[in-house]
């Protein structure tokens, strides 16, 4: 203690400032740093190389950081490839996919199609087949005149049946011609007979023999007709030959 005390007042003599006195006194080192012009008092330096956060580039790290970059590069050039390649697969897989959805709308409509024709052909060709039938039903009305009570009933009965019969095919689409007093149409009737008269104009429907139908609006079963025809000139006879010769 009494050293410490003369140390103190030595220093107090020569004018040291009082830090230099406290850190002659403490415990712990410090570096003090004398020169000619007198002694001063300095903070430790610490090492650059020891700073936290602070690197060095050695070249040895310049070129891995190349390497580094160069790597990255050429990885962002092999995603962007890929990347490509897999947008043209999916252009592809579309167009694909919009052609085979355009061959199925399409197979789809024809299927469609073709089944419709299909049951409208087995449509007409069962009502062709059912066509006699009707033709015989009218047949025996025009030509069969009940006398009695029990044809009467005879007669109402298979009339029933034909109604019945005409019903179904109303039904179904069967529609009657009625080409009685127009003009001969080949699409729609069939010319059997000729009959010339000068009481219509040539080519018109005059009678009609077997009926013609439609289903829908199409032409089942050509009506089979009686045509009119232009009247010839009737030739002169002998005793009309005979007069003008005299004349």
């Amino acid at each position: 203690m009494d050293e410490n005390k003369q140390v103190n007042n030595t220093s107090q003599q020569l004018g040291e400032p009082i830090e230099v006195q406290q850190a002659m006194n403490s415990d712990s080192p410090a570096e003090i740093n004398s020169n000619e012009f007198g002694s001063e008092v300095t903070e430790p330096v610490s090492d650059p190389t020891n700073v936290v956060g602070e690197t060095t580039l050695t070249p040895e790290s310049e070129v891995a950081a190349v390497e580094t970059n160069e790597v990255d590069t050429a990885a962002i050039a092999e995603l962007t490839q890929q990347v490509e390649s897999l947008r043209a697969q999916l252009d592809e897989r579309n167009s694909l996919y919009m052609r085979i959805a355009a061959d199925f709308e399409n197979y789809r409509k024809r299927t469609q199609k073709e089944k419709e024709e299909t049951e409208q052909q087995v449509k007409r060709n069962t009502i062709n087949e059912l066509l006699p039938v009707v033709d015989n039903f009218e047949r025996a009305r025009a030509h069969l005149k009940p006398q009695t009570d029990s044809e009467m009933t005879i007669h109402k009965s298979y009339q029933g049946v034909y109604k019945q019969l005409v019903d179904s095919l109303k039904r179904l689409g069967v529609s009657p011609m009625r080409p009685e007093g127009q003009e001969f149409d080949p699409n729609l009737h069939e010319a059997v007979l000729r009959e010339p008269t000068d009481e219509h104009p040539e080519g018109t429907v005059l009678e009609e023999l077997v009926r013609g139908y439609y289903l829908g609006d199409r032409v089942l079963r050509h009506a089979m007709v009686k045509v009119a025809a232009p009247k010839e000139d009737t030739p002169p006879t002998s005793d009309q030959e005979l007069s003008q010769d005299n004349s």
